[in-house]
């Protein structure tokens, strides 16, 4: 096990800052550390009873917020039964530890840094563009995603070192990254050789129907949880080489390096091609996500290879290692942190279940954010599901530790769905602002929206749906749209949840929920009344990036094992009841999966 080794420091310890829960709706949310047992569930009569909700608020803090920053009051321990000479306990000194996160994610990046309470002191954020250079295709700029982690650790230490902390007492720094996303460069010069192609990117629609037509391609998921579908990093490699001159080229050459985001960044922030020993690795939540690794082993599969037609003579595959080491990740390099171990990475969904401490089986959590993404531990063997799930892999600790596993089920709408009436149609001028909108009629007016922007994930897998509204008529309005967008992303996880109860074979009581869009309370409540479970909001909600830490911290002893982390936010949490009738929920359920029904067949060719 890992053994701490904190210094006795005897600065006092700055308090948290209550930083926004931006997630992927970028709208500061300043809910943290404000006496939780105090704030109310709505009472307005205009709501109609449906933002009923229990607040638990055990151990609560009275804070006061003075300049932006939040004041605790001090706690006086009693240090009459220490040892002479020593001033204090050995949880006074974890306090002193901290520990960063960079969160990378679809439309933005953070630096966020943790003390040993994991509370969030410091962070910095930059928000990042897109390119669509065509329809269905989705592209970032890998320099851009990198000088974009660079900005945000150096903006957050600089914030850090104001409230009086010192760098030097930042142990080491996890990194939680956007899946799937491919990044190709080349290994002699270090430098990309094509745009990143994002997750939700759907160009591949056509080769994967050649793909699913081949032989053993029913053989797949078996050995790595994945179904063939736009969404895996295989397909996209694979028209990378079928279509970039540059790329094809480099890789009969034996120089084209292939990862995913966290293995680019983590060999530029070691160096790159100019460093003395290049580090490219990935951890074995991320390569999960790759259909090239067998989920059992955590190798990759030469059958897998071979399916995909990948040599893996000719092309450079970074090593995969534990989620949590002290030592394969390397160093940064430059900047504010340089010589800074990076000890953690985690793909982002398997950060926020980490950082939900949902480190038993049974436990589940749904992030809402670009997508929604709802995972579900099913301990130390994978299951490979019936009914339209992703067998994946949760966390792998090492240390002797065996690897956990999950069911996933990915919504490709979520978040950006808001985005959409953002952007697109001039909804709103913030995304914060969709919760009001919203409430401006009492319900959908019949209107139902299937958010298939890049098809339909899970549990449907339906590439050819397109985005739909049904239900349109003269008494319409935006209140009404905006509702059948929160829906639409409540309906597709209440899709998911009746497949992991088949799958699992027993049913969630409740469901643990973070990012961006959880900070609509109507969200929330209605995601409780469409699915008849408990839905239970954390007051700190950066679950992503502390699951990060928390890979790095378990790596270089601010944490020394899971006990440690067991009240980790706990402190303020919000839980929404259903409200709504059984009937009436299903009803509403059943419209919705009609809706996907008649949503297939957009992209269809039919003959002139």
């Amino acid at each position: 096990m890992f053994q701490s080794s904190c210094r006795q420091l005897h600065h006092p310890r700055t308090p948290p800052l209550p930083l926004p829960a931006m997630g992927e709706l970028g709208e500061p949310d300043w809910v943290a550390q404000i006496d939780a047992a105090k704030v109310q569930a709505p009472t307005d009569n205009s709501l109609a009873g449906m933002m009923v909700a229990t607040e638990l608020s055990a151990n609560s803090l009275a804070v006061t917020v003075s300049n932006g920053a939040v004041d605790t009051p001090n706690h006086h321990e009693d240090h009459s039964s220490l040892p002479q000479g020593i001033h204090e306990t050995e949880e006074e000194k974890k306090r002193h530890w901290f520990v960063g996160s960079v969160d990378q994610g679809t439309t933005s990046t953070r630096f966020l840094i943790f003390n040993g309470e994991g509370d969030p002191v410091a962070s910095h954020q930059v928000e990042l563009g897109s390119l669509y250079p065509k329809s269905g295709w989705h592209e970032q700029e890998p320099l851009d995603l990198l000088s974009s982690v660079e900005q945000c650790i150096n903006g957050a230490v600089q914030k850090f070192e104001a409230l009086g902390h010192s760098k030097a007492d930042i142990r080491s720094i996890g990194i939680t990254n956007q899946r799937e996303t491919t990044v190709v460069w080349d290994s002699n010069t270090g430098e990309p050789l094509y745009n990143a192609i994002a997750w939700p990117d759907t160009r591949t629609k056509n080769l994967v129907r050649e793909l699913r037509s081949r032989e053993s391609a029913d053989t797949l998921t078996e050995l790595c949880g994945l179904p063939l579908s736009t969404y895996p990093s295989s397909v996209k490699l694979l028209w990378l080489l079928q279509n970039v001159d540059v790329v094809k080229q480099a890789y009969e050459e034996g120089r084209l390096a292939f990862g995913t985001v966290d293995s680019w960044l983590i060999y530029r922030l070691n160096g790159g091609a100019q460093a003395e020993k290049p580090i490219h690795v990935t951890d074995s939540t991320n390569a999960s996500r790759t259909m090239f690794m067998n989920l059992r082993t955590l190798k990759y599969d030469d059958k897998l290879l071979g399916f995909f037609g990948i040599d893996k003579h000719k092309i450079q595959l970074p090593k995969i290692v534990p989620s949590s080491d002290p030592k394969c990740f390397g160093k940064l390099t430059t900047g504010a942190l340089a010589g800074v171990s990076i000890a953690g990475c985690l793909g982002d969904q398997s950060s926020a279940l980490v950082g939900q401490c949902g480190f038993n089986a049974g436990r589940a959590k749904n992030t809402y954010g670009t997508g929604c993404f709802l995972l579900y531990n099913v301990g130390s063997e994978p299951v490979i599901s019936k009914y339209g799930l992703l067998a994946t892999v949760a966390y792998d600790f090492g240390a002797l530790r065996k690897p956990v596993y999950a069911l996933e089920g990915s919504i490709a709408v979520a978040g950006s769905g808001v985005n959409f009436l953002m952007n697109n149609l001039g909804f709103m001028e913030q995304s914060n602002q969709i919760t009001d909108l919203a409430l401006e009629v009492e319900d959908n007016g019949g209107v139902v929206f299937v958010t298939a922007f890049s098809g339909l994930f899970a549990p449907y897998w339906i590439d050819d749906a397109k985005g739909t509204l049904f239900g349109i008529t003269h008494h319409t309005t935006k209140g009404h749209i905006a509702r059948a967008t929160l829906e639409a992303t409540c309906y597709q996880t209440k899709a998911i949840l009746d497949a992991m109860e088949k799958d699992s074979n027993h049913k969630l009581e409740s469901l643990a929920v973070d990012g961006g869009l959880s900070n609509s309370d109507l969200c929330m409540q209605t995601q409780a009344d469409i699915s008849g479970i408990l839905v239970d909001r954390p007051a700190m909600r950066e679950t992503t990036a502390l699951g990060a830490a928390i890979a790095a911290g378990l790596a270089t002893g601010v944490w020394s094992d899971f006990e440690d982390l067991k009240e980790i936010g706990q402190t303020g949490r919000k839980v929404f009841t259903p409200q709504m009738e059984p009937a009436v929920a299903a009803k509403l359920f059943k419209n919705w999966e009609r809706a996907v029904e008649m949503s297939r067949g957009w992209m269809k060719e039919h003959p002139e």
